[in-house]
């Protein structure tokens, strides 16, 4: 049998739930040493921030960036389609850009992603835990619960949040605690949904992969781990940005995908790839397409992007 049509008619069979490394409850190193642990899983997706500026005006998602809102070009499932078009098997879905969180709409998006065989990655917040005020982070640990919710009803595995940057006056030890905090209590509720949370490796504190790493020995949870996001580690003089990425990859939960670093230097994707083929990772690894980045409308660059991330999954897929 064809390889790319048992892999669509997996897809269809399991749902529009699956597909993320975070759909296996697990982040970070695995005891069973089993021939199928190391066999690596990767699904050629796309995030749903990809097509920002098209869709509605209106982000659902109080405080959303201006930037980030649209013209009302794109639905979601414009976007479902979309991924189809592309033969990309999972997509990645930014609530920023949801109509509306009534149970509805989420089922309405469930089924028709489950029609289109199209699996749901996870969903993104832009909660962020980085805050010195206590009430704040109070409010933060409140905010990903109810993105955890939206998660469970839109029948995805995993919710991406953010850790944030430094305020003036703290420490970055503070900072890392405060996010340990927030982590162990949201994946402590995500995990009776059997929902993943992932703190990407964002701008600011969790910048550096040795942050990251112990953010997650410190949470300790089989439902925390890291959206790794290839693009945003900065180089120090002891770890250059690949190394950061696979000391990483572990705990990965789900994979962001650009073939540019944010200083526009090129990404060997060739590279990336056996490092996460090599760690036997199973999960979805999902453009994130960035048109002030990458120099070219989204419309236009995706299908290109989409093609290396297709062609890297088939190489070093066993899928």
């Amino acid at each position: 049998m064809n390889h790319k049509i048992a892999r669509r008619q997996f897809l269809q069979t399991a749902g529009a739930t699956v597909l993320a490394g975070a759909a296996r409850g697990v982040a970070g190193p695995q005891d069973d040493d089993t021939s199928e642990s190391k066999m690596p899983r990767l699904f050629p997706g796309c995030c749903a921030y990809s097509y920002g500026r098209y869709f509605h005006d209106a982000a659902f998602l109080p405080g959303a960036p201006k930037r980030m809102q649209g013209g009302g070009r794109m639905t979601f499932e414009d976007f479902i389609r979309k991924a189809v078009e592309l033969r990309l098997d999972t997509v990645d879905m930014t609530c920023y850009y949801f109509e509306s969180i009534d149970p509805a709409y989420l089922a309405r998006l469930r089924h028709y992603a489950y029609q289109q065989a199209v699996g749901f990655s996870g969903a993104a917040c832009g909660v962020r835990m980085v805050e010195a005020d206590r009430a704040k982070r109070a409010h933060s640990l409140a905010e990903i619960k109810k993105w955890v919710d939206v998660t469970d009803q839109l029948g995805a595995p995993h919710l991406r949040v953010f850790a944030g940057s430094l305020p003036p006056g703290a420490t970055l030890q503070q900072a890392i605690g405060w996010v340990v905090d927030i982590m162990k209590a949201a994946s402590d509720y995500s995990g009776e949904k059997g929902i993943t949370i992932g703190v990407e490796d964002h701008d600011g504190v969790t910048q550096s992969g040795d942050v990251c790493l112990e953010i997650m020995r410190r949470v300790n949870s089989p439902y925390a781990g890291i959206n790794l996001d290839l693009t945003h580690f900065l180089p120090t003089p002891t770890e250059d940005r690949y190394a950061q990425i696979k000391m990483c990859i572990p705990y990965a939960t789900n994979v962001h995908v650009r073939d540019r670093f944010d200083d526009r230097s090129p990404i060997d994707m060739d590279r990336v790839w056996r490092m996460f083929a090599e760690a036997g990772h199973k999960g979805s690894m999902s453009a994130e397409y960035e048109r002030q980045i990458e120099g070219e409308d989204a419309l236009t660059g995706m299908p290109k992007l989409a093609a290396k991330i297709r062609a890297l999954c088939e190489k070093y897929s066993s899928v």
